[in-house]
């Protein structure tokens, strides 16, 4: 994905001292910002599997040139960032806090969009409505599935008690959650819940670039319609 946006470096602290390397992707050139007061937090995938920042970056680009200034972050224990990666990804709920209230306070913004990809999306979504200025949550390829609730089953609450505005976008052959896992567990969510379907799309090719440029057109939609 071209890029026509600015990237600037920074770390953050985390409520127990982890420091975390984070990216902030800015408009720049002739793209004028769509909103000031909006940024996007995009959480990356599982780090015991390899998960990190660098795999957002081309959404992160994408959403710049759309306008919208969005954070990556690497979470702890992961690239330049402190301490150590939990299974259950309960202490990278800090680390997303903790860099939804740097964005609040050191970029000036007022509300937050929290995107989650696979693990990341049940780590976002237990930190959503511990967030003030988190408005709505974005899912893709939450691992709603059997297997995968063995680790990440206890965050399920959380993002589906939230009356926060959601949307959860998966392929059809996700292969960690079929589709009417998925439907079953949306069944009783409270608030707005949406869900955006890809057909013939497995689980590890809605994390690749080839789905990026598809990422952002779904989470741009989502922003105007809140």
């Amino acid at each position: 994905m071209s890029s026509n946006c600015t990237v600037e470096s920074s770390t953050v602290e985390s409520t127990d001292g982890v420091n975390l390397r984070a990216r902030v992707f800015k408009p720049t050139g002739e793209i004028k910002p769509k909103n000031n007061n909006l940024t996007i937090v995009l959480v990356h995938p599982y780090s015991v599997l390899g998960g990190c920042q660098g795999l957002l970056r081309g959404i992160a680009t994408g959403l710049a040139n759309k306008g919208y200034m969005a954070v990556t972050f690497d979470m702890r224990g992961v690239g330049r960032s402190t301490g150590r990666p939990s299974l259950t990804g309960f202490a990278e709920v800090k680390d997303v806090i903790s860099v939804c209230k740097w964005v609040s306070e050191d970029l000036s913004v007022n509300n937050i969009l929290l995107v989650g990809s696979s693990a990341g999306a049940p780590i976002a979504g237990s930190a959503v409505d511990q967030v003030e200025q988190v408005i709505g949550y974005v899912s893709i390829g939450y691992p709603f599935g059997l297997m995968a609730s063995i680790l990440f089953g206890r965050h399920h609450k959380a993002i589906l008690g939230s009356p926060k505005s959601k949307l959860f976008i998966m392929g059809t052959r996700d292969g960690f959650t079929s589709v009417k896992q998925l439907k079953n567990k949306l069944s009783s969510a409270l608030g707005r819940v949406e869900t955006h379907l890809i057909e013939g799309a497995s689980h590890f090719q809605m994390e690749g670039p080839a789905f990026d440029a598809q990422m952002v057109d779904l989470i741009v939609d989502f922003i105007e319609s809140l």
